[in-house]
């Protein structure tokens, strides 16, 4: 059992990882607005000054905003200029993808930003060729898809825990660069994040989700067993790495044991990779209401109400 500082210091980030929960169902509910109207004493006590590597909070979240109000402005500037937009989210689990995938699309329209997350393949799409799965959700013009997991399924889990052969590897290895080069070639700007976490980290994220009835769900069977072949995974993250980081799609890794700076900088590194402008909108007017004397709004059933329970 840890003591003395080795005790104190997984305690904070026990505590780290239980207030970023809570900032998770606070991020949608705060603006700069409130930010600027709150008393000194109470943004004291709600975003702490910060205490060693812990990111301030305050900070945390003007900036997430700052960020996502870029993100609308990238948005209209995707629609705008007809741009089709490509961004795979790979790393390990509980490494950090569905929180950053989150905080990208949060203040987005789903019609244009849209997240793909497929489950394991049928035995039709086991037999088709490997990439044929997830053609049909590549973005038309004015689109911007996030993979969370994506091809690179190949080399990661279905090559560790065996879901492949050796042979479907290599082929992958070779395909997998000319069928980006071929997405590029088309007028598809890809972008492929790795995000990055300690043995350390990974072992915490699970205990905490073990341990958080709400977060539970997170776990499956084939997630404690990644845990078990951590080593296998490093080896088969590397070669991935190494043989599919091309100029026309490279790997960008984002270090992510501190949730709140991955997300960030994930979000910023993403915005300088895709050259964007203002674009210029029509003042939004709200038309007057019509009003029509013959009508009159007919009572609904008491029946029909759902209980005023709270």
């Amino acid at each position: 059992m840890a003591t003395g500082p080795d005790r104190q210091s997984l305690q904070d980030l026990l505590h780290d990882e239980m207030i970023d929960g809570i900032d998770e169902e606070l991020e949608l509910e705060i603006d700069d607005d409130l930010l600027l109207r709150l008393p000194e004493g109470v943004a004291n006590e709600m975003f702490p000054a910060d205490a060693g590597p812990r990111m301030d909070r305050r900070r945390y979240f003007s900036e997430l905003l700052r960020l996502q109000r870029e993100l609308v402005k990238l948005q209209d500037w995707v629609v705008h200029k007809g741009l089709k937009v490509v961004i795979l989210f790979e790393g390990r689990d509980a490494a950090g993808k569905g929180g950053v995938i989150k905080r990208m699309a949060q203040r987005l329209n789903p019609r244009i930003c849209r997240t793909v997350a497929l489950s394991a393949p049928t035995e039709r799409e086991r037999s088709q060729w490997y990439f044929q799965r997830y053609v049909p959700h590549l973005p038309g013009a004015g689109e911007i898809v996030l993979f969370d997991r994506s091809w690179y399924n190949r080399a990661g889990v279905e090559r560790v825990m065996g879901f492949c052969s050796e042979a479907d590897v290599q082929e992958f290895f070779r395909s997998a660069p000319e069928f980006e080069r071929m997405l590029v070639r088309s007028g598809i700007i890809l972008l492929k994040y790795w995000f990055s976490i300690t043995d350390a980290q990974q072992n915490l994220r699970f205990l905490m989700r073990i341990h958080d009835p709400l977060k539970q769900w997170k776990l499956s069977p084939m997630d404690l067993e990644s845990r078990r072949r951590w080593e296998e995974y490093t080896k088969a993250k590397e070669e991935m790495l190494e043989r599919t980081h091309i100029p026309e799609a490279p790997w960008w890794v984002v270090e992510g044991n501190d949730k709140k700076r991955a997300r960030l900088n994930c979000i910023h590194h993403l915005l300088q990779q895709i050259p964007y402008r203002d674009v210029e909108h029509a003042p939004i007017l709200l038309p007057a209401r019509q009003h029509m004397p013959d009508y009159a709004r007919k009572p609904v059933p008491a029946e029909l109400h759902v209980p005023s329970v709270f």
